[in-house]
């Protein structure tokens, strides 16, 4: 068994939790601690906070998870204001061994540790992860994260991907006003700026000012729940369309990693789960034209994990200490 430390750090939450590995490398994270990145000044911040809560030594191993892309001098996080300067990061955390991954790479590396029961089949055939082909792995946060797992031979060999940065690609007139509107105000319309948390706000006022409608502005925590619970019939309208949106992407991805089996994952795909079943996603996500037939028979499961992103950071340490 060894014990690390295993850390997610997102554009919102950075999350810590001691993690023991077994022998197979698969984690058990101890108690999680979470701390609002606008309201902590840096990583280093963070880390003291949690080994002063913790209340004991803390191991000189860890395995970090950031919501950005990793292996530059400079790590600015794409959604907040955190640097991180990876040369001199173990040293300033007091660490002999630390592991640095992209949050998607992190995400990957835990549904290849994940038992079958964690891996919800949601549509598609009910058919194994392949021996030698891709799982393409997505979800919306902050973000919109993307990784993929190569298997060779049953092996896995994780991938990390910003493919949550590609071009937003209309498929009707309604989003191709939508896409007219976030241009105005983004220039570059990428998919996360509408597969996302903040990119259902983005929906939400681009669509009333399309459809002229007067509608209540809320920040993106409420919006979600009022279309969740569809306590607001506009923004449950609004979802709706997230929804297609996000299997078009997602149908996508799977066409350009190799379409052999999607993984959807995240807390907030998590929660959508109901709303997602009945809405058009899946027939946006086999809508490739010719390639319509062949997206049907790819399984598109649910990762279902509360702490995924720490989880797959444990699992990415011993995958490199291997």
């Amino acid at each position: 068994m060894v014990e690390i430390i295993a850390a997610d750090i997102g554009g919102t939450n950075a999350r810590f939790a001691r993690a023991t590995l077994d022998d197979r490398g698969v984690p058990t994270l101890g108690t999680v601690r979470k701390y609002k990145v606008a309201e902590t000044p840096s990583l280093q911040a963070a880390w003291e906070a949690f080994a002063r809560d913790d209340g004991q030594p803390l191991p000189k191993s860890a395995s970090i998870a950031f919501a950005t892309a990793i292996g530059r001098d400079v790590i600015k996080l794409t959604n907040s204001s955190w640097v991180i300067r990876p040369k001199t990061l173990a040293a300033d955390l007091g660490l002999d061994h630390l592991k640095l991954v992209n949050d998607f790479e992190a995400v990957a590396h835990a549904v290849s540790k994940l038992p079958q029961d964690n891996l919800e089949l949601l549509f598609g055939p009910d058919e194994p992860f392949p021996q030698d082909g891709s799982v393409t792995i997505l979800g919306p946060g902050t973000g919109l994260g993307v990784g993929m797992i190569a298997y060779d031979d049953g092996m896995p060999h994780v991938v990390a991907t910003e493919g949550g940065h590609l071009d937003f690609a209309p498929l009707d007139q309604l989003e191709g006003k939508i896409l007219d509107y976030l241009r105005d105000k983004f220039l570059r319309v990428s998919t996360e700026r509408i597969v996302s948390g903040p990119g259902l706000n983005n929906l939400y006022k681009a669509i009333a000012t399309i459809n002229h409608e007067r509608v209540e502005l809320m920040n993106d925590a409420d919006l979600w729940q009022a279309a969740l619970d569809n306590s607001d019939p506009f923004a449950r309208t609004v979802l709706d369309r997230f929804c297609l949106c996000y299997g078009s992407v997602a149908g996508d991805l799977a066409l350009a990693q190799g379409p052999h089996s999607v993984v959807l994952a995240g807390g907030l795909t998590q929660r959508m789960k109901d709303v997602l079943l009945e809405s058009g996603f899946h027939d946006r996500f086999t809508a490739k034209g010719r390639f319509a037939g062949l997206m049907g028979s790819v399984p598109v499961r649910l990762a279902v994990h509360e702490e995924i992103g720490l989880f797959g950071a444990a699992a990415a340490f011993r995958e490199s200490h291997a």
